[in-house]
Protein backbone atom coordinates (compact mmCIF):
# COMPACT_ATOMS: atom_id res chain seq x y z
CA UNK A 1 0.00 0.00 0.00
CA UNK A 2 1.51 3.29 -1.08
CA UNK A 3 0.47 6.93 0.27
CA UNK A 4 0.82 9.41 -2.36
CA UNK A 5 1.00 13.13 -1.62
CA UNK A 6 -0.39 16.15 -2.68
CA UNK A 7 2.62 17.34 -4.81
CA UNK A 8 3.07 13.81 -6.28
CA UNK A 9 -0.75 13.69 -7.28
CA UNK A 10 -0.35 17.12 -8.57
CA UNK A 11 2.38 16.33 -10.89
CA UNK A 12 0.43 13.04 -11.97
CA UNK A 13 -2.80 14.05 -12.76
CA UNK A 14 -2.92 16.03 -15.93
CA UNK A 15 -5.85 18.07 -16.93
CA UNK A 16 -5.23 16.89 -20.52
CA UNK A 17 -5.83 13.88 -19.28
CA UNK A 18 -8.15 14.40 -16.41
CA UNK A 19 -10.84 16.00 -19.09
CA UNK A 20 -11.34 12.86 -21.47
CA UNK A 21 -11.48 10.39 -17.62
CA UNK A 22 -14.24 12.65 -16.51
CA UNK A 23 -16.24 12.27 -19.45
CA UNK A 24 -15.66 8.82 -19.23
CA UNK A 25 -16.96 8.33 -15.60
CA UNK A 26 -20.04 10.82 -16.28
CA UNK A 27 -21.05 8.19 -19.18
CA UNK A 28 -20.39 5.09 -17.05
CA UNK A 29 -22.40 6.94 -14.23
CA UNK A 30 -25.33 7.46 -16.23
CA UNK A 31 -25.31 3.60 -17.79
CA UNK A 32 -25.54 2.25 -14.70
CA UNK A 33 -22.40 1.07 -14.61
CA UNK A 34 -21.40 2.79 -11.28
CA UNK A 35 -22.36 1.74 -7.47
CA UNK A 36 -22.87 5.05 -5.55
CA UNK A 37 -25.02 5.59 -2.46
CA UNK A 38 -25.44 9.30 -1.89
CA UNK A 39 -22.51 10.88 0.25
CA UNK A 40 -22.71 10.97 4.09
CA UNK A 41 -22.39 14.34 5.74
CA UNK A 42 -21.71 15.62 9.10
CA UNK A 43 -21.92 18.73 10.13
CA UNK A 44 -19.75 20.32 12.39
CA UNK A 45 -21.49 23.22 11.71
CA UNK A 46 -23.39 25.49 8.96
CA UNK A 47 -19.57 25.88 7.67
CA UNK A 48 -17.46 23.04 8.92
CA UNK A 49 -18.59 19.43 7.35
CA UNK A 50 -17.02 16.15 7.41
CA UNK A 51 -18.17 14.04 4.13
CA UNK A 52 -17.60 10.36 3.31
CA UNK A 53 -18.23 9.11 -0.35
CA UNK A 54 -17.99 5.38 -1.37
CA UNK A 55 -18.54 4.10 -5.06
CA UNK A 56 -17.04 1.56 -7.03
CA UNK A 57 -17.18 1.53 -11.05
CA UNK A 58 -17.84 -1.84 -12.70
CA UNK A 59 -16.19 -1.07 -15.68
CA UNK A 60 -12.76 -0.27 -14.50
CA UNK A 61 -12.69 -2.66 -11.24
CA UNK A 62 -11.77 0.15 -8.53
CA UNK A 63 -13.55 0.88 -5.43
CA UNK A 64 -13.20 3.00 -2.64
CA UNK A 65 -14.22 6.06 -0.66
CA UNK A 66 -13.22 9.74 0.15
CA UNK A 67 -13.15 10.92 2.97
CA UNK A 68 -12.78 14.76 3.61
CA UNK A 69 -13.68 17.76 5.43
CA UNK A 70 -14.95 20.80 4.00
CA UNK A 71 -14.22 23.72 5.86
CA UNK A 72 -15.67 26.85 3.78
CA UNK A 73 -13.77 29.66 5.33
CA UNK A 74 -10.05 28.70 4.89
CA UNK A 75 -9.18 30.35 2.30
CA UNK A 76 -9.68 32.87 4.30
CA UNK A 77 -6.64 31.08 6.90
CA UNK A 78 -4.42 30.33 3.40
CA UNK A 79 -5.69 26.43 4.20
CA UNK A 80 -7.56 24.66 1.51
CA UNK A 81 -11.29 24.39 2.18
CA UNK A 82 -11.50 20.61 1.01
CA UNK A 83 -9.14 18.23 2.86
CA UNK A 84 -8.91 14.35 3.22
CA UNK A 85 -7.68 11.63 1.61
CA UNK A 86 -8.83 9.39 -1.43
CA UNK A 87 -8.74 5.16 -0.36
CA UNK A 88 -8.20 3.22 -3.22
CA UNK A 89 -9.17 -0.68 -3.44
CA UNK A 90 -8.95 -3.35 -5.71
CA UNK A 91 -12.88 -4.35 -6.85
CA UNK A 92 -11.60 -7.61 -7.52
CA UNK A 93 -9.82 -8.62 -4.58
CA UNK A 94 -10.63 -5.79 -1.57
CA UNK A 95 -6.64 -4.79 -1.72
CA UNK A 96 -5.71 -1.73 -0.51
CA UNK A 97 -4.02 -0.19 -3.13
CA UNK A 98 -3.62 3.17 -2.30
CA UNK A 99 -4.35 6.39 -0.12
CA UNK A 100 -4.02 9.80 -2.07
CA UNK A 101 -4.35 12.86 -1.33
CA UNK A 102 -7.83 14.17 -1.44
CA UNK A 103 -7.19 18.36 -1.56
CA UNK A 104 -4.93 17.51 -4.73
CA UNK A 105 -7.68 15.01 -6.44
CA UNK A 106 -10.91 17.14 -6.00
CA UNK A 107 -9.13 20.13 -6.87
CA UNK A 108 -8.52 18.49 -10.13
CA UNK A 109 -11.30 16.48 -11.61
CA UNK A 110 -13.35 19.38 -10.34
CA UNK A 111 -12.25 21.21 -13.28
CA UNK A 112 -11.79 18.73 -15.66
CA UNK A 113 -15.63 17.72 -14.71
CA UNK A 114 -16.37 21.31 -15.35
CA UNK A 115 -14.52 21.26 -18.86
CA UNK A 116 -16.32 17.93 -19.98
CA UNK A 117 -19.52 19.77 -19.48
CA UNK A 118 -18.33 22.93 -20.86
CA UNK A 119 -17.22 21.35 -24.28
CA UNK A 120 -20.88 19.20 -24.39
CA UNK A 121 -22.86 22.61 -23.55
CA UNK A 122 -20.69 25.64 -24.76
CA UNK A 123 -21.20 27.41 -27.81
CA UNK A 124 -18.59 25.99 -30.02
CA UNK A 125 -17.21 29.54 -30.48
CA UNK A 126 -17.32 30.59 -27.26
CA UNK A 127 -14.14 32.54 -26.04
CA UNK A 128 -15.15 35.10 -22.77
CA UNK A 129 -14.97 33.47 -19.53
CA UNK A 130 -16.14 34.58 -16.45
CA UNK A 131 -14.35 33.19 -12.89
CA UNK A 132 -16.66 34.20 -10.00
CA UNK A 133 -14.55 33.77 -7.18
CA UNK A 134 -10.42 33.54 -7.39
CA UNK A 135 -9.44 30.57 -5.40
CA UNK A 136 -7.97 27.21 -6.31
CA UNK A 137 -10.75 26.21 -8.39
CA UNK A 138 -10.63 29.33 -10.59
CA UNK A 139 -7.06 28.83 -10.87
CA UNK A 140 -8.08 25.39 -12.08
CA UNK A 141 -11.12 26.01 -14.13
CA UNK A 142 -8.76 28.48 -15.99
CA UNK A 143 -6.48 25.65 -16.77
CA UNK A 144 -8.98 23.02 -17.67
CA UNK A 145 -11.41 25.62 -20.00
CA UNK A 146 -8.78 26.64 -22.26
CA UNK A 147 -8.51 23.46 -23.03
CA UNK A 148 -11.81 23.03 -24.54
CA UNK A 149 -12.58 26.46 -26.13
CA UNK A 150 -10.49 29.04 -27.40
CA UNK A 151 -10.29 31.51 -24.49
CA UNK A 152 -9.52 35.40 -25.47
CA UNK A 153 -10.54 36.67 -22.43
CA UNK A 154 -11.30 36.03 -18.92
CA UNK A 155 -13.27 38.19 -16.39
CA UNK A 156 -12.58 37.10 -12.69
CA UNK A 157 -14.59 38.57 -9.45
CA UNK A 158 -14.13 38.38 -5.86
CA UNK A 159 -15.27 39.89 -2.73
CA UNK A 160 -11.22 40.11 -1.84
CA UNK A 161 -10.01 42.30 -4.49
CA UNK A 162 -5.95 41.92 -3.42
CA UNK A 163 -6.70 37.76 -4.24
CA UNK A 164 -7.83 39.04 -7.84
CA UNK A 165 -5.26 40.65 -8.49
CA UNK A 166 -2.73 37.83 -7.33
CA UNK A 167 -4.75 35.82 -9.54
CA UNK A 168 -4.60 38.08 -12.84
CA UNK A 169 -1.04 38.23 -12.47
CA UNK A 170 -0.38 34.32 -11.91
CA UNK A 171 -3.06 33.39 -14.55
CA UNK A 172 -1.67 35.70 -17.34
CA UNK A 173 2.03 34.67 -16.61
CA UNK A 174 1.29 30.99 -16.83
CA UNK A 175 -1.46 31.15 -19.87
CA UNK A 176 -0.81 34.25 -21.62
CA UNK A 177 -4.65 35.19 -21.86
CA UNK A 178 -5.95 38.42 -20.75
CA UNK A 179 -7.48 38.37 -17.48
CA UNK A 180 -9.62 41.37 -16.16
CA UNK A 181 -9.83 42.54 -12.75
CA UNK A 182 -13.94 42.53 -12.09
CA UNK A 183 -13.74 42.80 -8.24
CA UNK A 184 -15.51 45.98 -8.36
CA UNK A 185 -18.40 45.30 -10.39
CA UNK A 186 -20.00 41.37 -10.99
CA UNK A 187 -22.15 42.74 -13.20
CA UNK A 188 -19.41 44.13 -15.26
CA UNK A 189 -18.10 40.31 -15.46
CA UNK A 190 -21.19 38.31 -16.26
CA UNK A 191 -22.56 40.29 -18.81
CA UNK A 192 -21.82 38.89 -22.47
CA UNK A 193 -19.69 36.31 -20.97
CA UNK A 194 -19.97 33.43 -22.78
CA UNK A 195 -19.19 30.74 -20.18
CA UNK A 196 -19.51 31.56 -16.14
CA UNK A 197 -18.22 29.60 -13.71
CA UNK A 198 -19.37 29.79 -10.25
CA UNK A 199 -16.70 28.62 -7.37
CA UNK A 200 -17.21 30.79 -4.49
CA UNK A 201 -17.77 29.53 -0.86
CA UNK A 202 -20.99 31.79 -0.66
CA UNK A 203 -24.63 31.03 1.04
CA UNK A 204 -26.93 33.86 -0.85
CA UNK A 205 -26.25 34.26 -5.04
CA UNK A 206 -23.78 35.98 -6.60
CA UNK A 207 -24.96 35.39 -10.07
CA UNK A 208 -28.15 37.01 -10.68
CA UNK A 209 -30.18 35.81 -14.09
CA UNK A 210 -30.83 39.49 -15.15
CA UNK A 211 -26.74 39.84 -16.00
CA UNK A 212 -27.11 36.39 -18.09
CA UNK A 213 -26.52 37.08 -21.63
CA UNK A 214 -28.40 35.00 -24.38
CA UNK A 215 -26.22 31.93 -25.56
CA UNK A 216 -24.35 31.85 -22.05
CA UNK A 217 -23.12 28.44 -20.63
CA UNK A 218 -22.55 28.05 -16.59
CA UNK A 219 -20.83 26.18 -14.62
CA UNK A 220 -22.56 25.83 -10.74
CA UNK A 221 -19.88 24.60 -8.51
CA UNK A 222 -19.28 26.29 -5.30
CA UNK A 223 -22.47 25.82 -3.23
CA UNK A 224 -22.69 22.20 -1.67
CA UNK A 225 -25.63 21.97 0.34
CA UNK A 226 -29.36 22.12 0.37
CA UNK A 227 -29.27 25.41 2.25
CA UNK A 228 -26.33 27.39 0.08
CA UNK A 229 -26.74 28.70 -3.56
CA UNK A 230 -24.62 30.98 -6.05
CA UNK A 231 -27.24 31.34 -8.22
CA UNK A 232 -30.40 33.44 -8.27
CA UNK A 233 -33.82 31.71 -9.31
CA UNK A 234 -34.26 33.94 -12.67
CA UNK A 235 -30.58 32.89 -13.49
CA UNK A 236 -31.83 29.01 -12.90
CA UNK A 237 -35.21 29.29 -14.62
CA UNK A 238 -33.50 31.00 -17.50
CA UNK A 239 -31.32 27.79 -18.14
CA UNK A 240 -31.58 24.46 -19.67
CA UNK A 241 -30.47 22.57 -16.59
CA UNK A 242 -28.49 19.59 -15.85
CA UNK A 243 -26.03 17.82 -13.44
CA UNK A 244 -23.57 15.38 -12.51
CA UNK A 245 -25.74 13.16 -10.50
CA UNK A 246 -30.10 13.51 -10.23
CA UNK A 247 -29.85 11.88 -6.63
CA UNK A 248 -27.03 14.48 -5.45
CA UNK A 249 -29.06 17.64 -7.12
CA UNK A 250 -32.63 16.82 -5.64
CA UNK A 251 -30.40 16.33 -2.32
CA UNK A 252 -27.89 18.97 -2.24
CA UNK A 253 -27.94 21.69 -4.56
CA UNK A 254 -29.38 24.50 -2.94
CA UNK A 255 -29.26 26.32 -6.51
CA UNK A 256 -32.51 24.59 -7.10
CA UNK A 257 -33.67 22.50 -4.16
CA UNK A 258 -34.43 26.66 -2.67
CA UNK A 259 -36.79 27.72 -5.64
CA UNK A 260 -38.60 24.34 -5.60
CA UNK A 261 -39.08 24.52 -1.63
CA UNK A 262 -40.58 27.98 -2.60
CA UNK A 263 -42.63 26.88 -5.08
CA UNK A 264 -40.88 28.80 -8.21
CA UNK A 265 -39.47 26.13 -9.97
CA UNK A 266 -41.21 22.53 -11.07
CA UNK A 267 -38.79 19.63 -10.60
CA UNK A 268 -39.01 18.61 -14.21
CA UNK A 269 -36.88 22.01 -14.97
CA UNK A 270 -33.73 19.65 -14.19
CA UNK A 271 -33.90 17.98 -17.26
CA UNK A 272 -31.45 15.23 -16.82
CA UNK A 273 -27.51 14.04 -15.77
CA UNK A 274 -24.65 15.45 -18.11
CA UNK A 275 -23.24 11.89 -18.86
CA UNK A 276 -26.58 11.35 -21.19
CA UNK A 277 -26.10 14.55 -22.75
CA UNK A 278 -22.03 13.55 -23.43
CA UNK A 279 -23.05 9.76 -24.45
CA UNK A 280 -25.81 11.63 -27.43
CA UNK A 281 -28.89 10.22 -25.38
CA UNK A 282 -30.06 13.77 -23.98
CA UNK A 283 -30.14 17.16 -26.31
CA UNK A 284 -27.57 19.54 -24.75
CA UNK A 285 -27.85 22.73 -26.20
CA UNK A 286 -30.93 23.64 -29.12
CA UNK A 287 -29.79 26.56 -29.88
CA UNK A 288 -27.10 29.63 -30.28
CA UNK A 289 -29.26 31.89 -28.25
CA UNK A 290 -29.44 28.79 -25.49
CA UNK A 291 -28.76 29.39 -22.14
CA UNK A 292 -26.99 26.42 -20.36
CA UNK A 293 -26.14 25.60 -16.85
CA UNK A 294 -24.29 22.31 -15.19
CA UNK A 295 -24.96 22.24 -11.88
CA UNK A 296 -22.04 20.09 -10.32
CA UNK A 297 -21.89 18.50 -6.79
CA UNK A 298 -19.30 16.24 -7.23
CA UNK A 299 -19.12 11.96 -7.50
CA UNK A 300 -16.61 9.50 -5.59
CA UNK A 301 -16.90 7.50 -8.74
CA UNK A 302 -14.64 10.92 -10.19
CA UNK A 303 -12.25 10.92 -7.39
CA UNK A 304 -11.58 7.34 -7.37
CA UNK A 305 -11.18 7.29 -11.38
CA UNK A 306 -8.59 10.05 -11.14
CA UNK A 307 -7.06 8.36 -8.12
CA UNK A 308 -6.84 5.00 -10.05
CA UNK A 309 -5.58 7.23 -12.80
CA UNK A 310 -2.72 8.30 -10.37
CA UNK A 311 -1.77 4.72 -9.21
CA UNK A 312 -1.34 3.65 -12.85
CA UNK A 313 1.34 6.30 -13.66
CA UNK A 314 3.17 6.26 -9.98
CA UNK A 315 4.30 2.71 -11.65
CA UNK A 316 2.77 0.09 -8.64
CA UNK A 317 1.42 -3.02 -10.58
Amino acid sequence: MHYIEKEEVISLLDMPGCVPLMRDVLMDYCAGRVIQPLRSVMPIDPRRLLGMMPSANLATGIAGVKVLSVFLDNFQKGLPSHQGTVILFDAENGRLKALLDADAITGIRTAAVSAAATDALARPDAHTLCILGSGLQAHRHLEAIRLVRDLREVRVWDVFPDSVQRYKTEMEAKFGIPVVDCSQNVRAAVEGADIVCTVTSAKEPILFGAHVSPGTHINAVGACGAAVRELDTEAVRKGRLFCDSRESCMNEAGDLLIPLKKGELKEDHLLGEIGLVLSGQLPGRTSAEDITIFESQGLAAEDLAAASYVYSKYGQP
